[in-house]
């Protein structure tokens, strides 16, 4: 059984000040609204709820860290950061969210990796590229999940993950010709309703949470 599926919901925040202050690792999950997160979130902690996915999009404008538990031990969180991209939000929502998400991706010491849900049918979008250059300078890992892969064919699929693939090698200062492949800034098929992609994305999470320090870890200490 995975880790994960111990998570409970424990604290949400409105601004960096709040954020808990403990040294327990964090792995943070990003994306626009409707692209997925709540879900991947819900699935990966084999729970229906834990995670809310509002019916209006752009409602979330907190941090909602969730615990991971060995029964009373607090072990690590995950972080639900705000969806972004919902054209209604107004400017001053908009600002808000905007310092609070660079603040806390730039910053937060506690945070060892991102998870970024990105559809699949619509590739990186220019606010996705922003959430990777506000978090690239930390030297900490970027997971990508393309979200509803199942609404793609295995072709279309195919040429989601390379393009994804492709589009990251840009992203990374190791990589300054813009070739070769990326070992911080990562990809995968995902899709929440088929379970595509569970493990390695578990993989991947339990990793940097338990088992791996990063390379900001390793210089801090």
């Amino acid at each position: 059984m995975s880790k994960l599926f111990q998570a409970r919901f424990a604290t949400t925040v409105n601004d960096t000040h709040c954020l808990p202050a403990t040294p327990l690792r964090e792995v943070a999950f990003a994306g626009r609204s409707n692209a997925g997160k709540s879900s991947a979130i819900n699935v990966l902690c084999n729970q229906k709820r834990l995670a809310f996915a509002s019916k209006t999009p752009g409602r979330t404008q907190h941090i909602n860290y969730f615990g991971l538990f060995a029964k009373d031990d607090l072990l690590a969180y995950l972080v639900d950061l705000p969806g972004y991209g919902y054209a209604a939000v107004n400017h001053e929502t908009k600002y808000h969210w905007n310092a609070l998400l660079s603040d806390y991706l730039q910053e937060r010491e506690q945070l060892v990796g991102m998870v970024l849900i990105v559809d699949s049918r619509r590739g990186i979008t220019d606010l996705d590229e922003q959430m990777i250059q506000w978090f690239v300078p930390t030297g900490k890992p970027i997971h990508i999940l393309l979200s509803k892969c199942d609404k793609l064919n295995k072709s279309e699929c195919k040429h989601a993950l390379e393009a994804v693939r492709k589009q990251l090698q840009q992203y990374d200062p190791e990589l300054p010709d813009g070739s070769g492949d990326s070992t911080r800034l990562t990809a995968q098929l995902f899709s929440s309703t088929k379970r595509i992609g569970l493990e390695e994305a578990d993989s991947i999470v339990i990793k940097w949470l338990f088992e791996a320090q990063t390379d900001a870890e390793q210089i801090t200490n």
